[in-house]
C-alpha cells in the first residue's frame, strides 16, 4: 500500500467515526451501513503494513466555520491564509530541527522539503498536504518534515492537555516556530474558523471557537515563559537513545532531569564523564504554574 492510498484510509476512517457520532438514534439503516463500512476500512489499515518511512510525509487539514461553505468551498482569502499560514509554522518547525532559528529574518532551507497540496480532503472542505522529495534518493531514513508535521500536531494536541504536557513539548519547540503556530491560530480565530489537523494516525480537532482562543491564549508569551541560564554540577545520569539527563548542581545539590536538544551531538562525550564538573547551558520552559521544563541547548563546557 503506497503512502496516499494509506493516506485516504485514514482520512476515511476519522470521516466515519465522525459520521457515527453525529447520527440520530432513529437512523438505524444508516447507522448499520456506516459502521460496515467503518470495519472495512479498519481491516484495511491493520492488514496493510505501514509506509516506509522513505514515503513523502503527508497531512489531512480541514477546516469548517465561517469561512466554510459545507464541503462545497472555502472563502478564498481565507483558504490561501491558512494553508500558508500552516506550512510557515511546519517549516519553521523543521528548519528548528537543525539549528536555533534568528529571532527575524528568512528560515532557513524554506524550500529544500515544501508541502505541496495534492487533493481536496475527503468527507469535509480542506486539503491533503504531502512532502515534495526533490531527490528520492538520496536517503531513506526519516525526512525532517515527517518529524516537523508529527512536531506541529503535538504542540496543537498539548494545548488541550495540563500546563505540564504543554511545557514538555512547548520546552523541545523553538520561540520563532512557536509563534509561527500562534500566527495560524490567529487566522482560524480572526476568520472564525475551526480546524482539524490529521498527521498519521493522530488527530487533534478544534471544535469551536473558544478552543483555538484557548489554544492561542496558552501559547501565549505571558503564559509560557523560557529563560536561558548557566548551571554549574555534574551529569548523573544520561540516556543516550532517549536524549534525556540527569544533573545535579553544585549550589543547591539539586537533581534537575531534562532533555537534549538535537543540535547537540556529542552525547557520548556526556556519558563517558559522569560525575566530573561542567558548566551547562540550559533553557528553562514554565507554562503557567507548572513545573519547570529543562533543555540542554548547547555542549557542556568541562571544567
Amino acid at each position: 500500500m503506497t503512502s496516499d492510498e494509506r493516506h485516504h484510509l485514514l482520512a476515511e476512517q476519522q470521516f466515519l467515526r465522525e459520521q457515527l457520532v453525529q447520527l440520530p438514534a432513529s437512523a438505524l439503516l444508516t447507522r448499520k451501513s456506516t459502521e460496515a463500512r467503518l470495519r472495512a476500512v479498519e481491516t484495511r489499515i491493520q492488514e496493510a503494513p505501514e509506509a516506509s518511512e522513505s514515503q513523502p510525509a503527508s497531512a489531512r487539514l480541514t477546516f469548517s466555520g465561517a469561512p466554510v461553505v459545507g464541503s462545497r468551498g472555502v472563502s478564498a482569502d481565507f483558504g490561501m491564509r491558512a494553508v500558508s499560514s500552516f506550512s510557515e509554522a511546519v517549516t519553521a518547525v523543521a528548519a528548528s530541527l537543525s539549528a536555533p532559528l534568528a529571532a527575524s529574518g528568512p528560515i532557513p532551507n524554506r524550500g529544500q522539503s515544501p508541502l505541496l497540496i495534492t487533493s481536496t480532503a475527503l468527507g469535509s472542505f480542506g486539503f491533503e498536504l504531502e512532502e515534495h522529495i526533490t531527490d528520492p534518493d538520496a536517503s531513506s531514513a526519516r525526512s525532517i518534515m515527517a518529524t516537523a508535521l508529527e512536531h506541529t500536531h503535538a504542540l496543537l494536541a498539548s494545548t488541550f492537555g495540563t500546563d505540564e504536557e504543554l511545557a514538555d513539548v512547548a520546552s523541545e519547540t523553538d520561540r520563532r516556530a512557536v509563534e509561527k503556530v500562534r500566527a495560524f491560530l490567529k487566522v482560524l480565530a480572526d476568520h472564525e474558523a475551526v480546524c482539524t489537523l490529521q498527521v498519521a494516525d493522530r488527530t487533534v480537532r478544534y471544535v469551536d471557537i473558544g478552543q483555538v482562543k484557548q489554544s492561542l491564549q496558552r501559547l501565549a508569551d505571558d503564559n509560557l515563559h523560557e529563560d536561558h541560564i548557566t548551571l554549574t554540577g555534574h551529569f548523573t545520569g544520561l540516556l543516550p537513545q532517549a536524549r534525556t539527563f540527569e544533573f545535579k548542581t553544585d549550589a543547591e545539590a539539586q537533581t534537575l532531569r531534562g532533555k537534549i536538544a538535537s543540535t547537540v551531538d556529542d552525547v557520548s562525550e556526556i556519558n563517558r564523564r559522569l560525575g566530573d564538573t561542567v558548566l551547562i547551558d540550559v533553557l528553562t520552559t514554565q507554562v503557567g504554574g507548572g513545573r519547570p521544563r529543562y533543555l540542554l541547548v548547547r555542549s557542556p563546557r568541562w571544567t
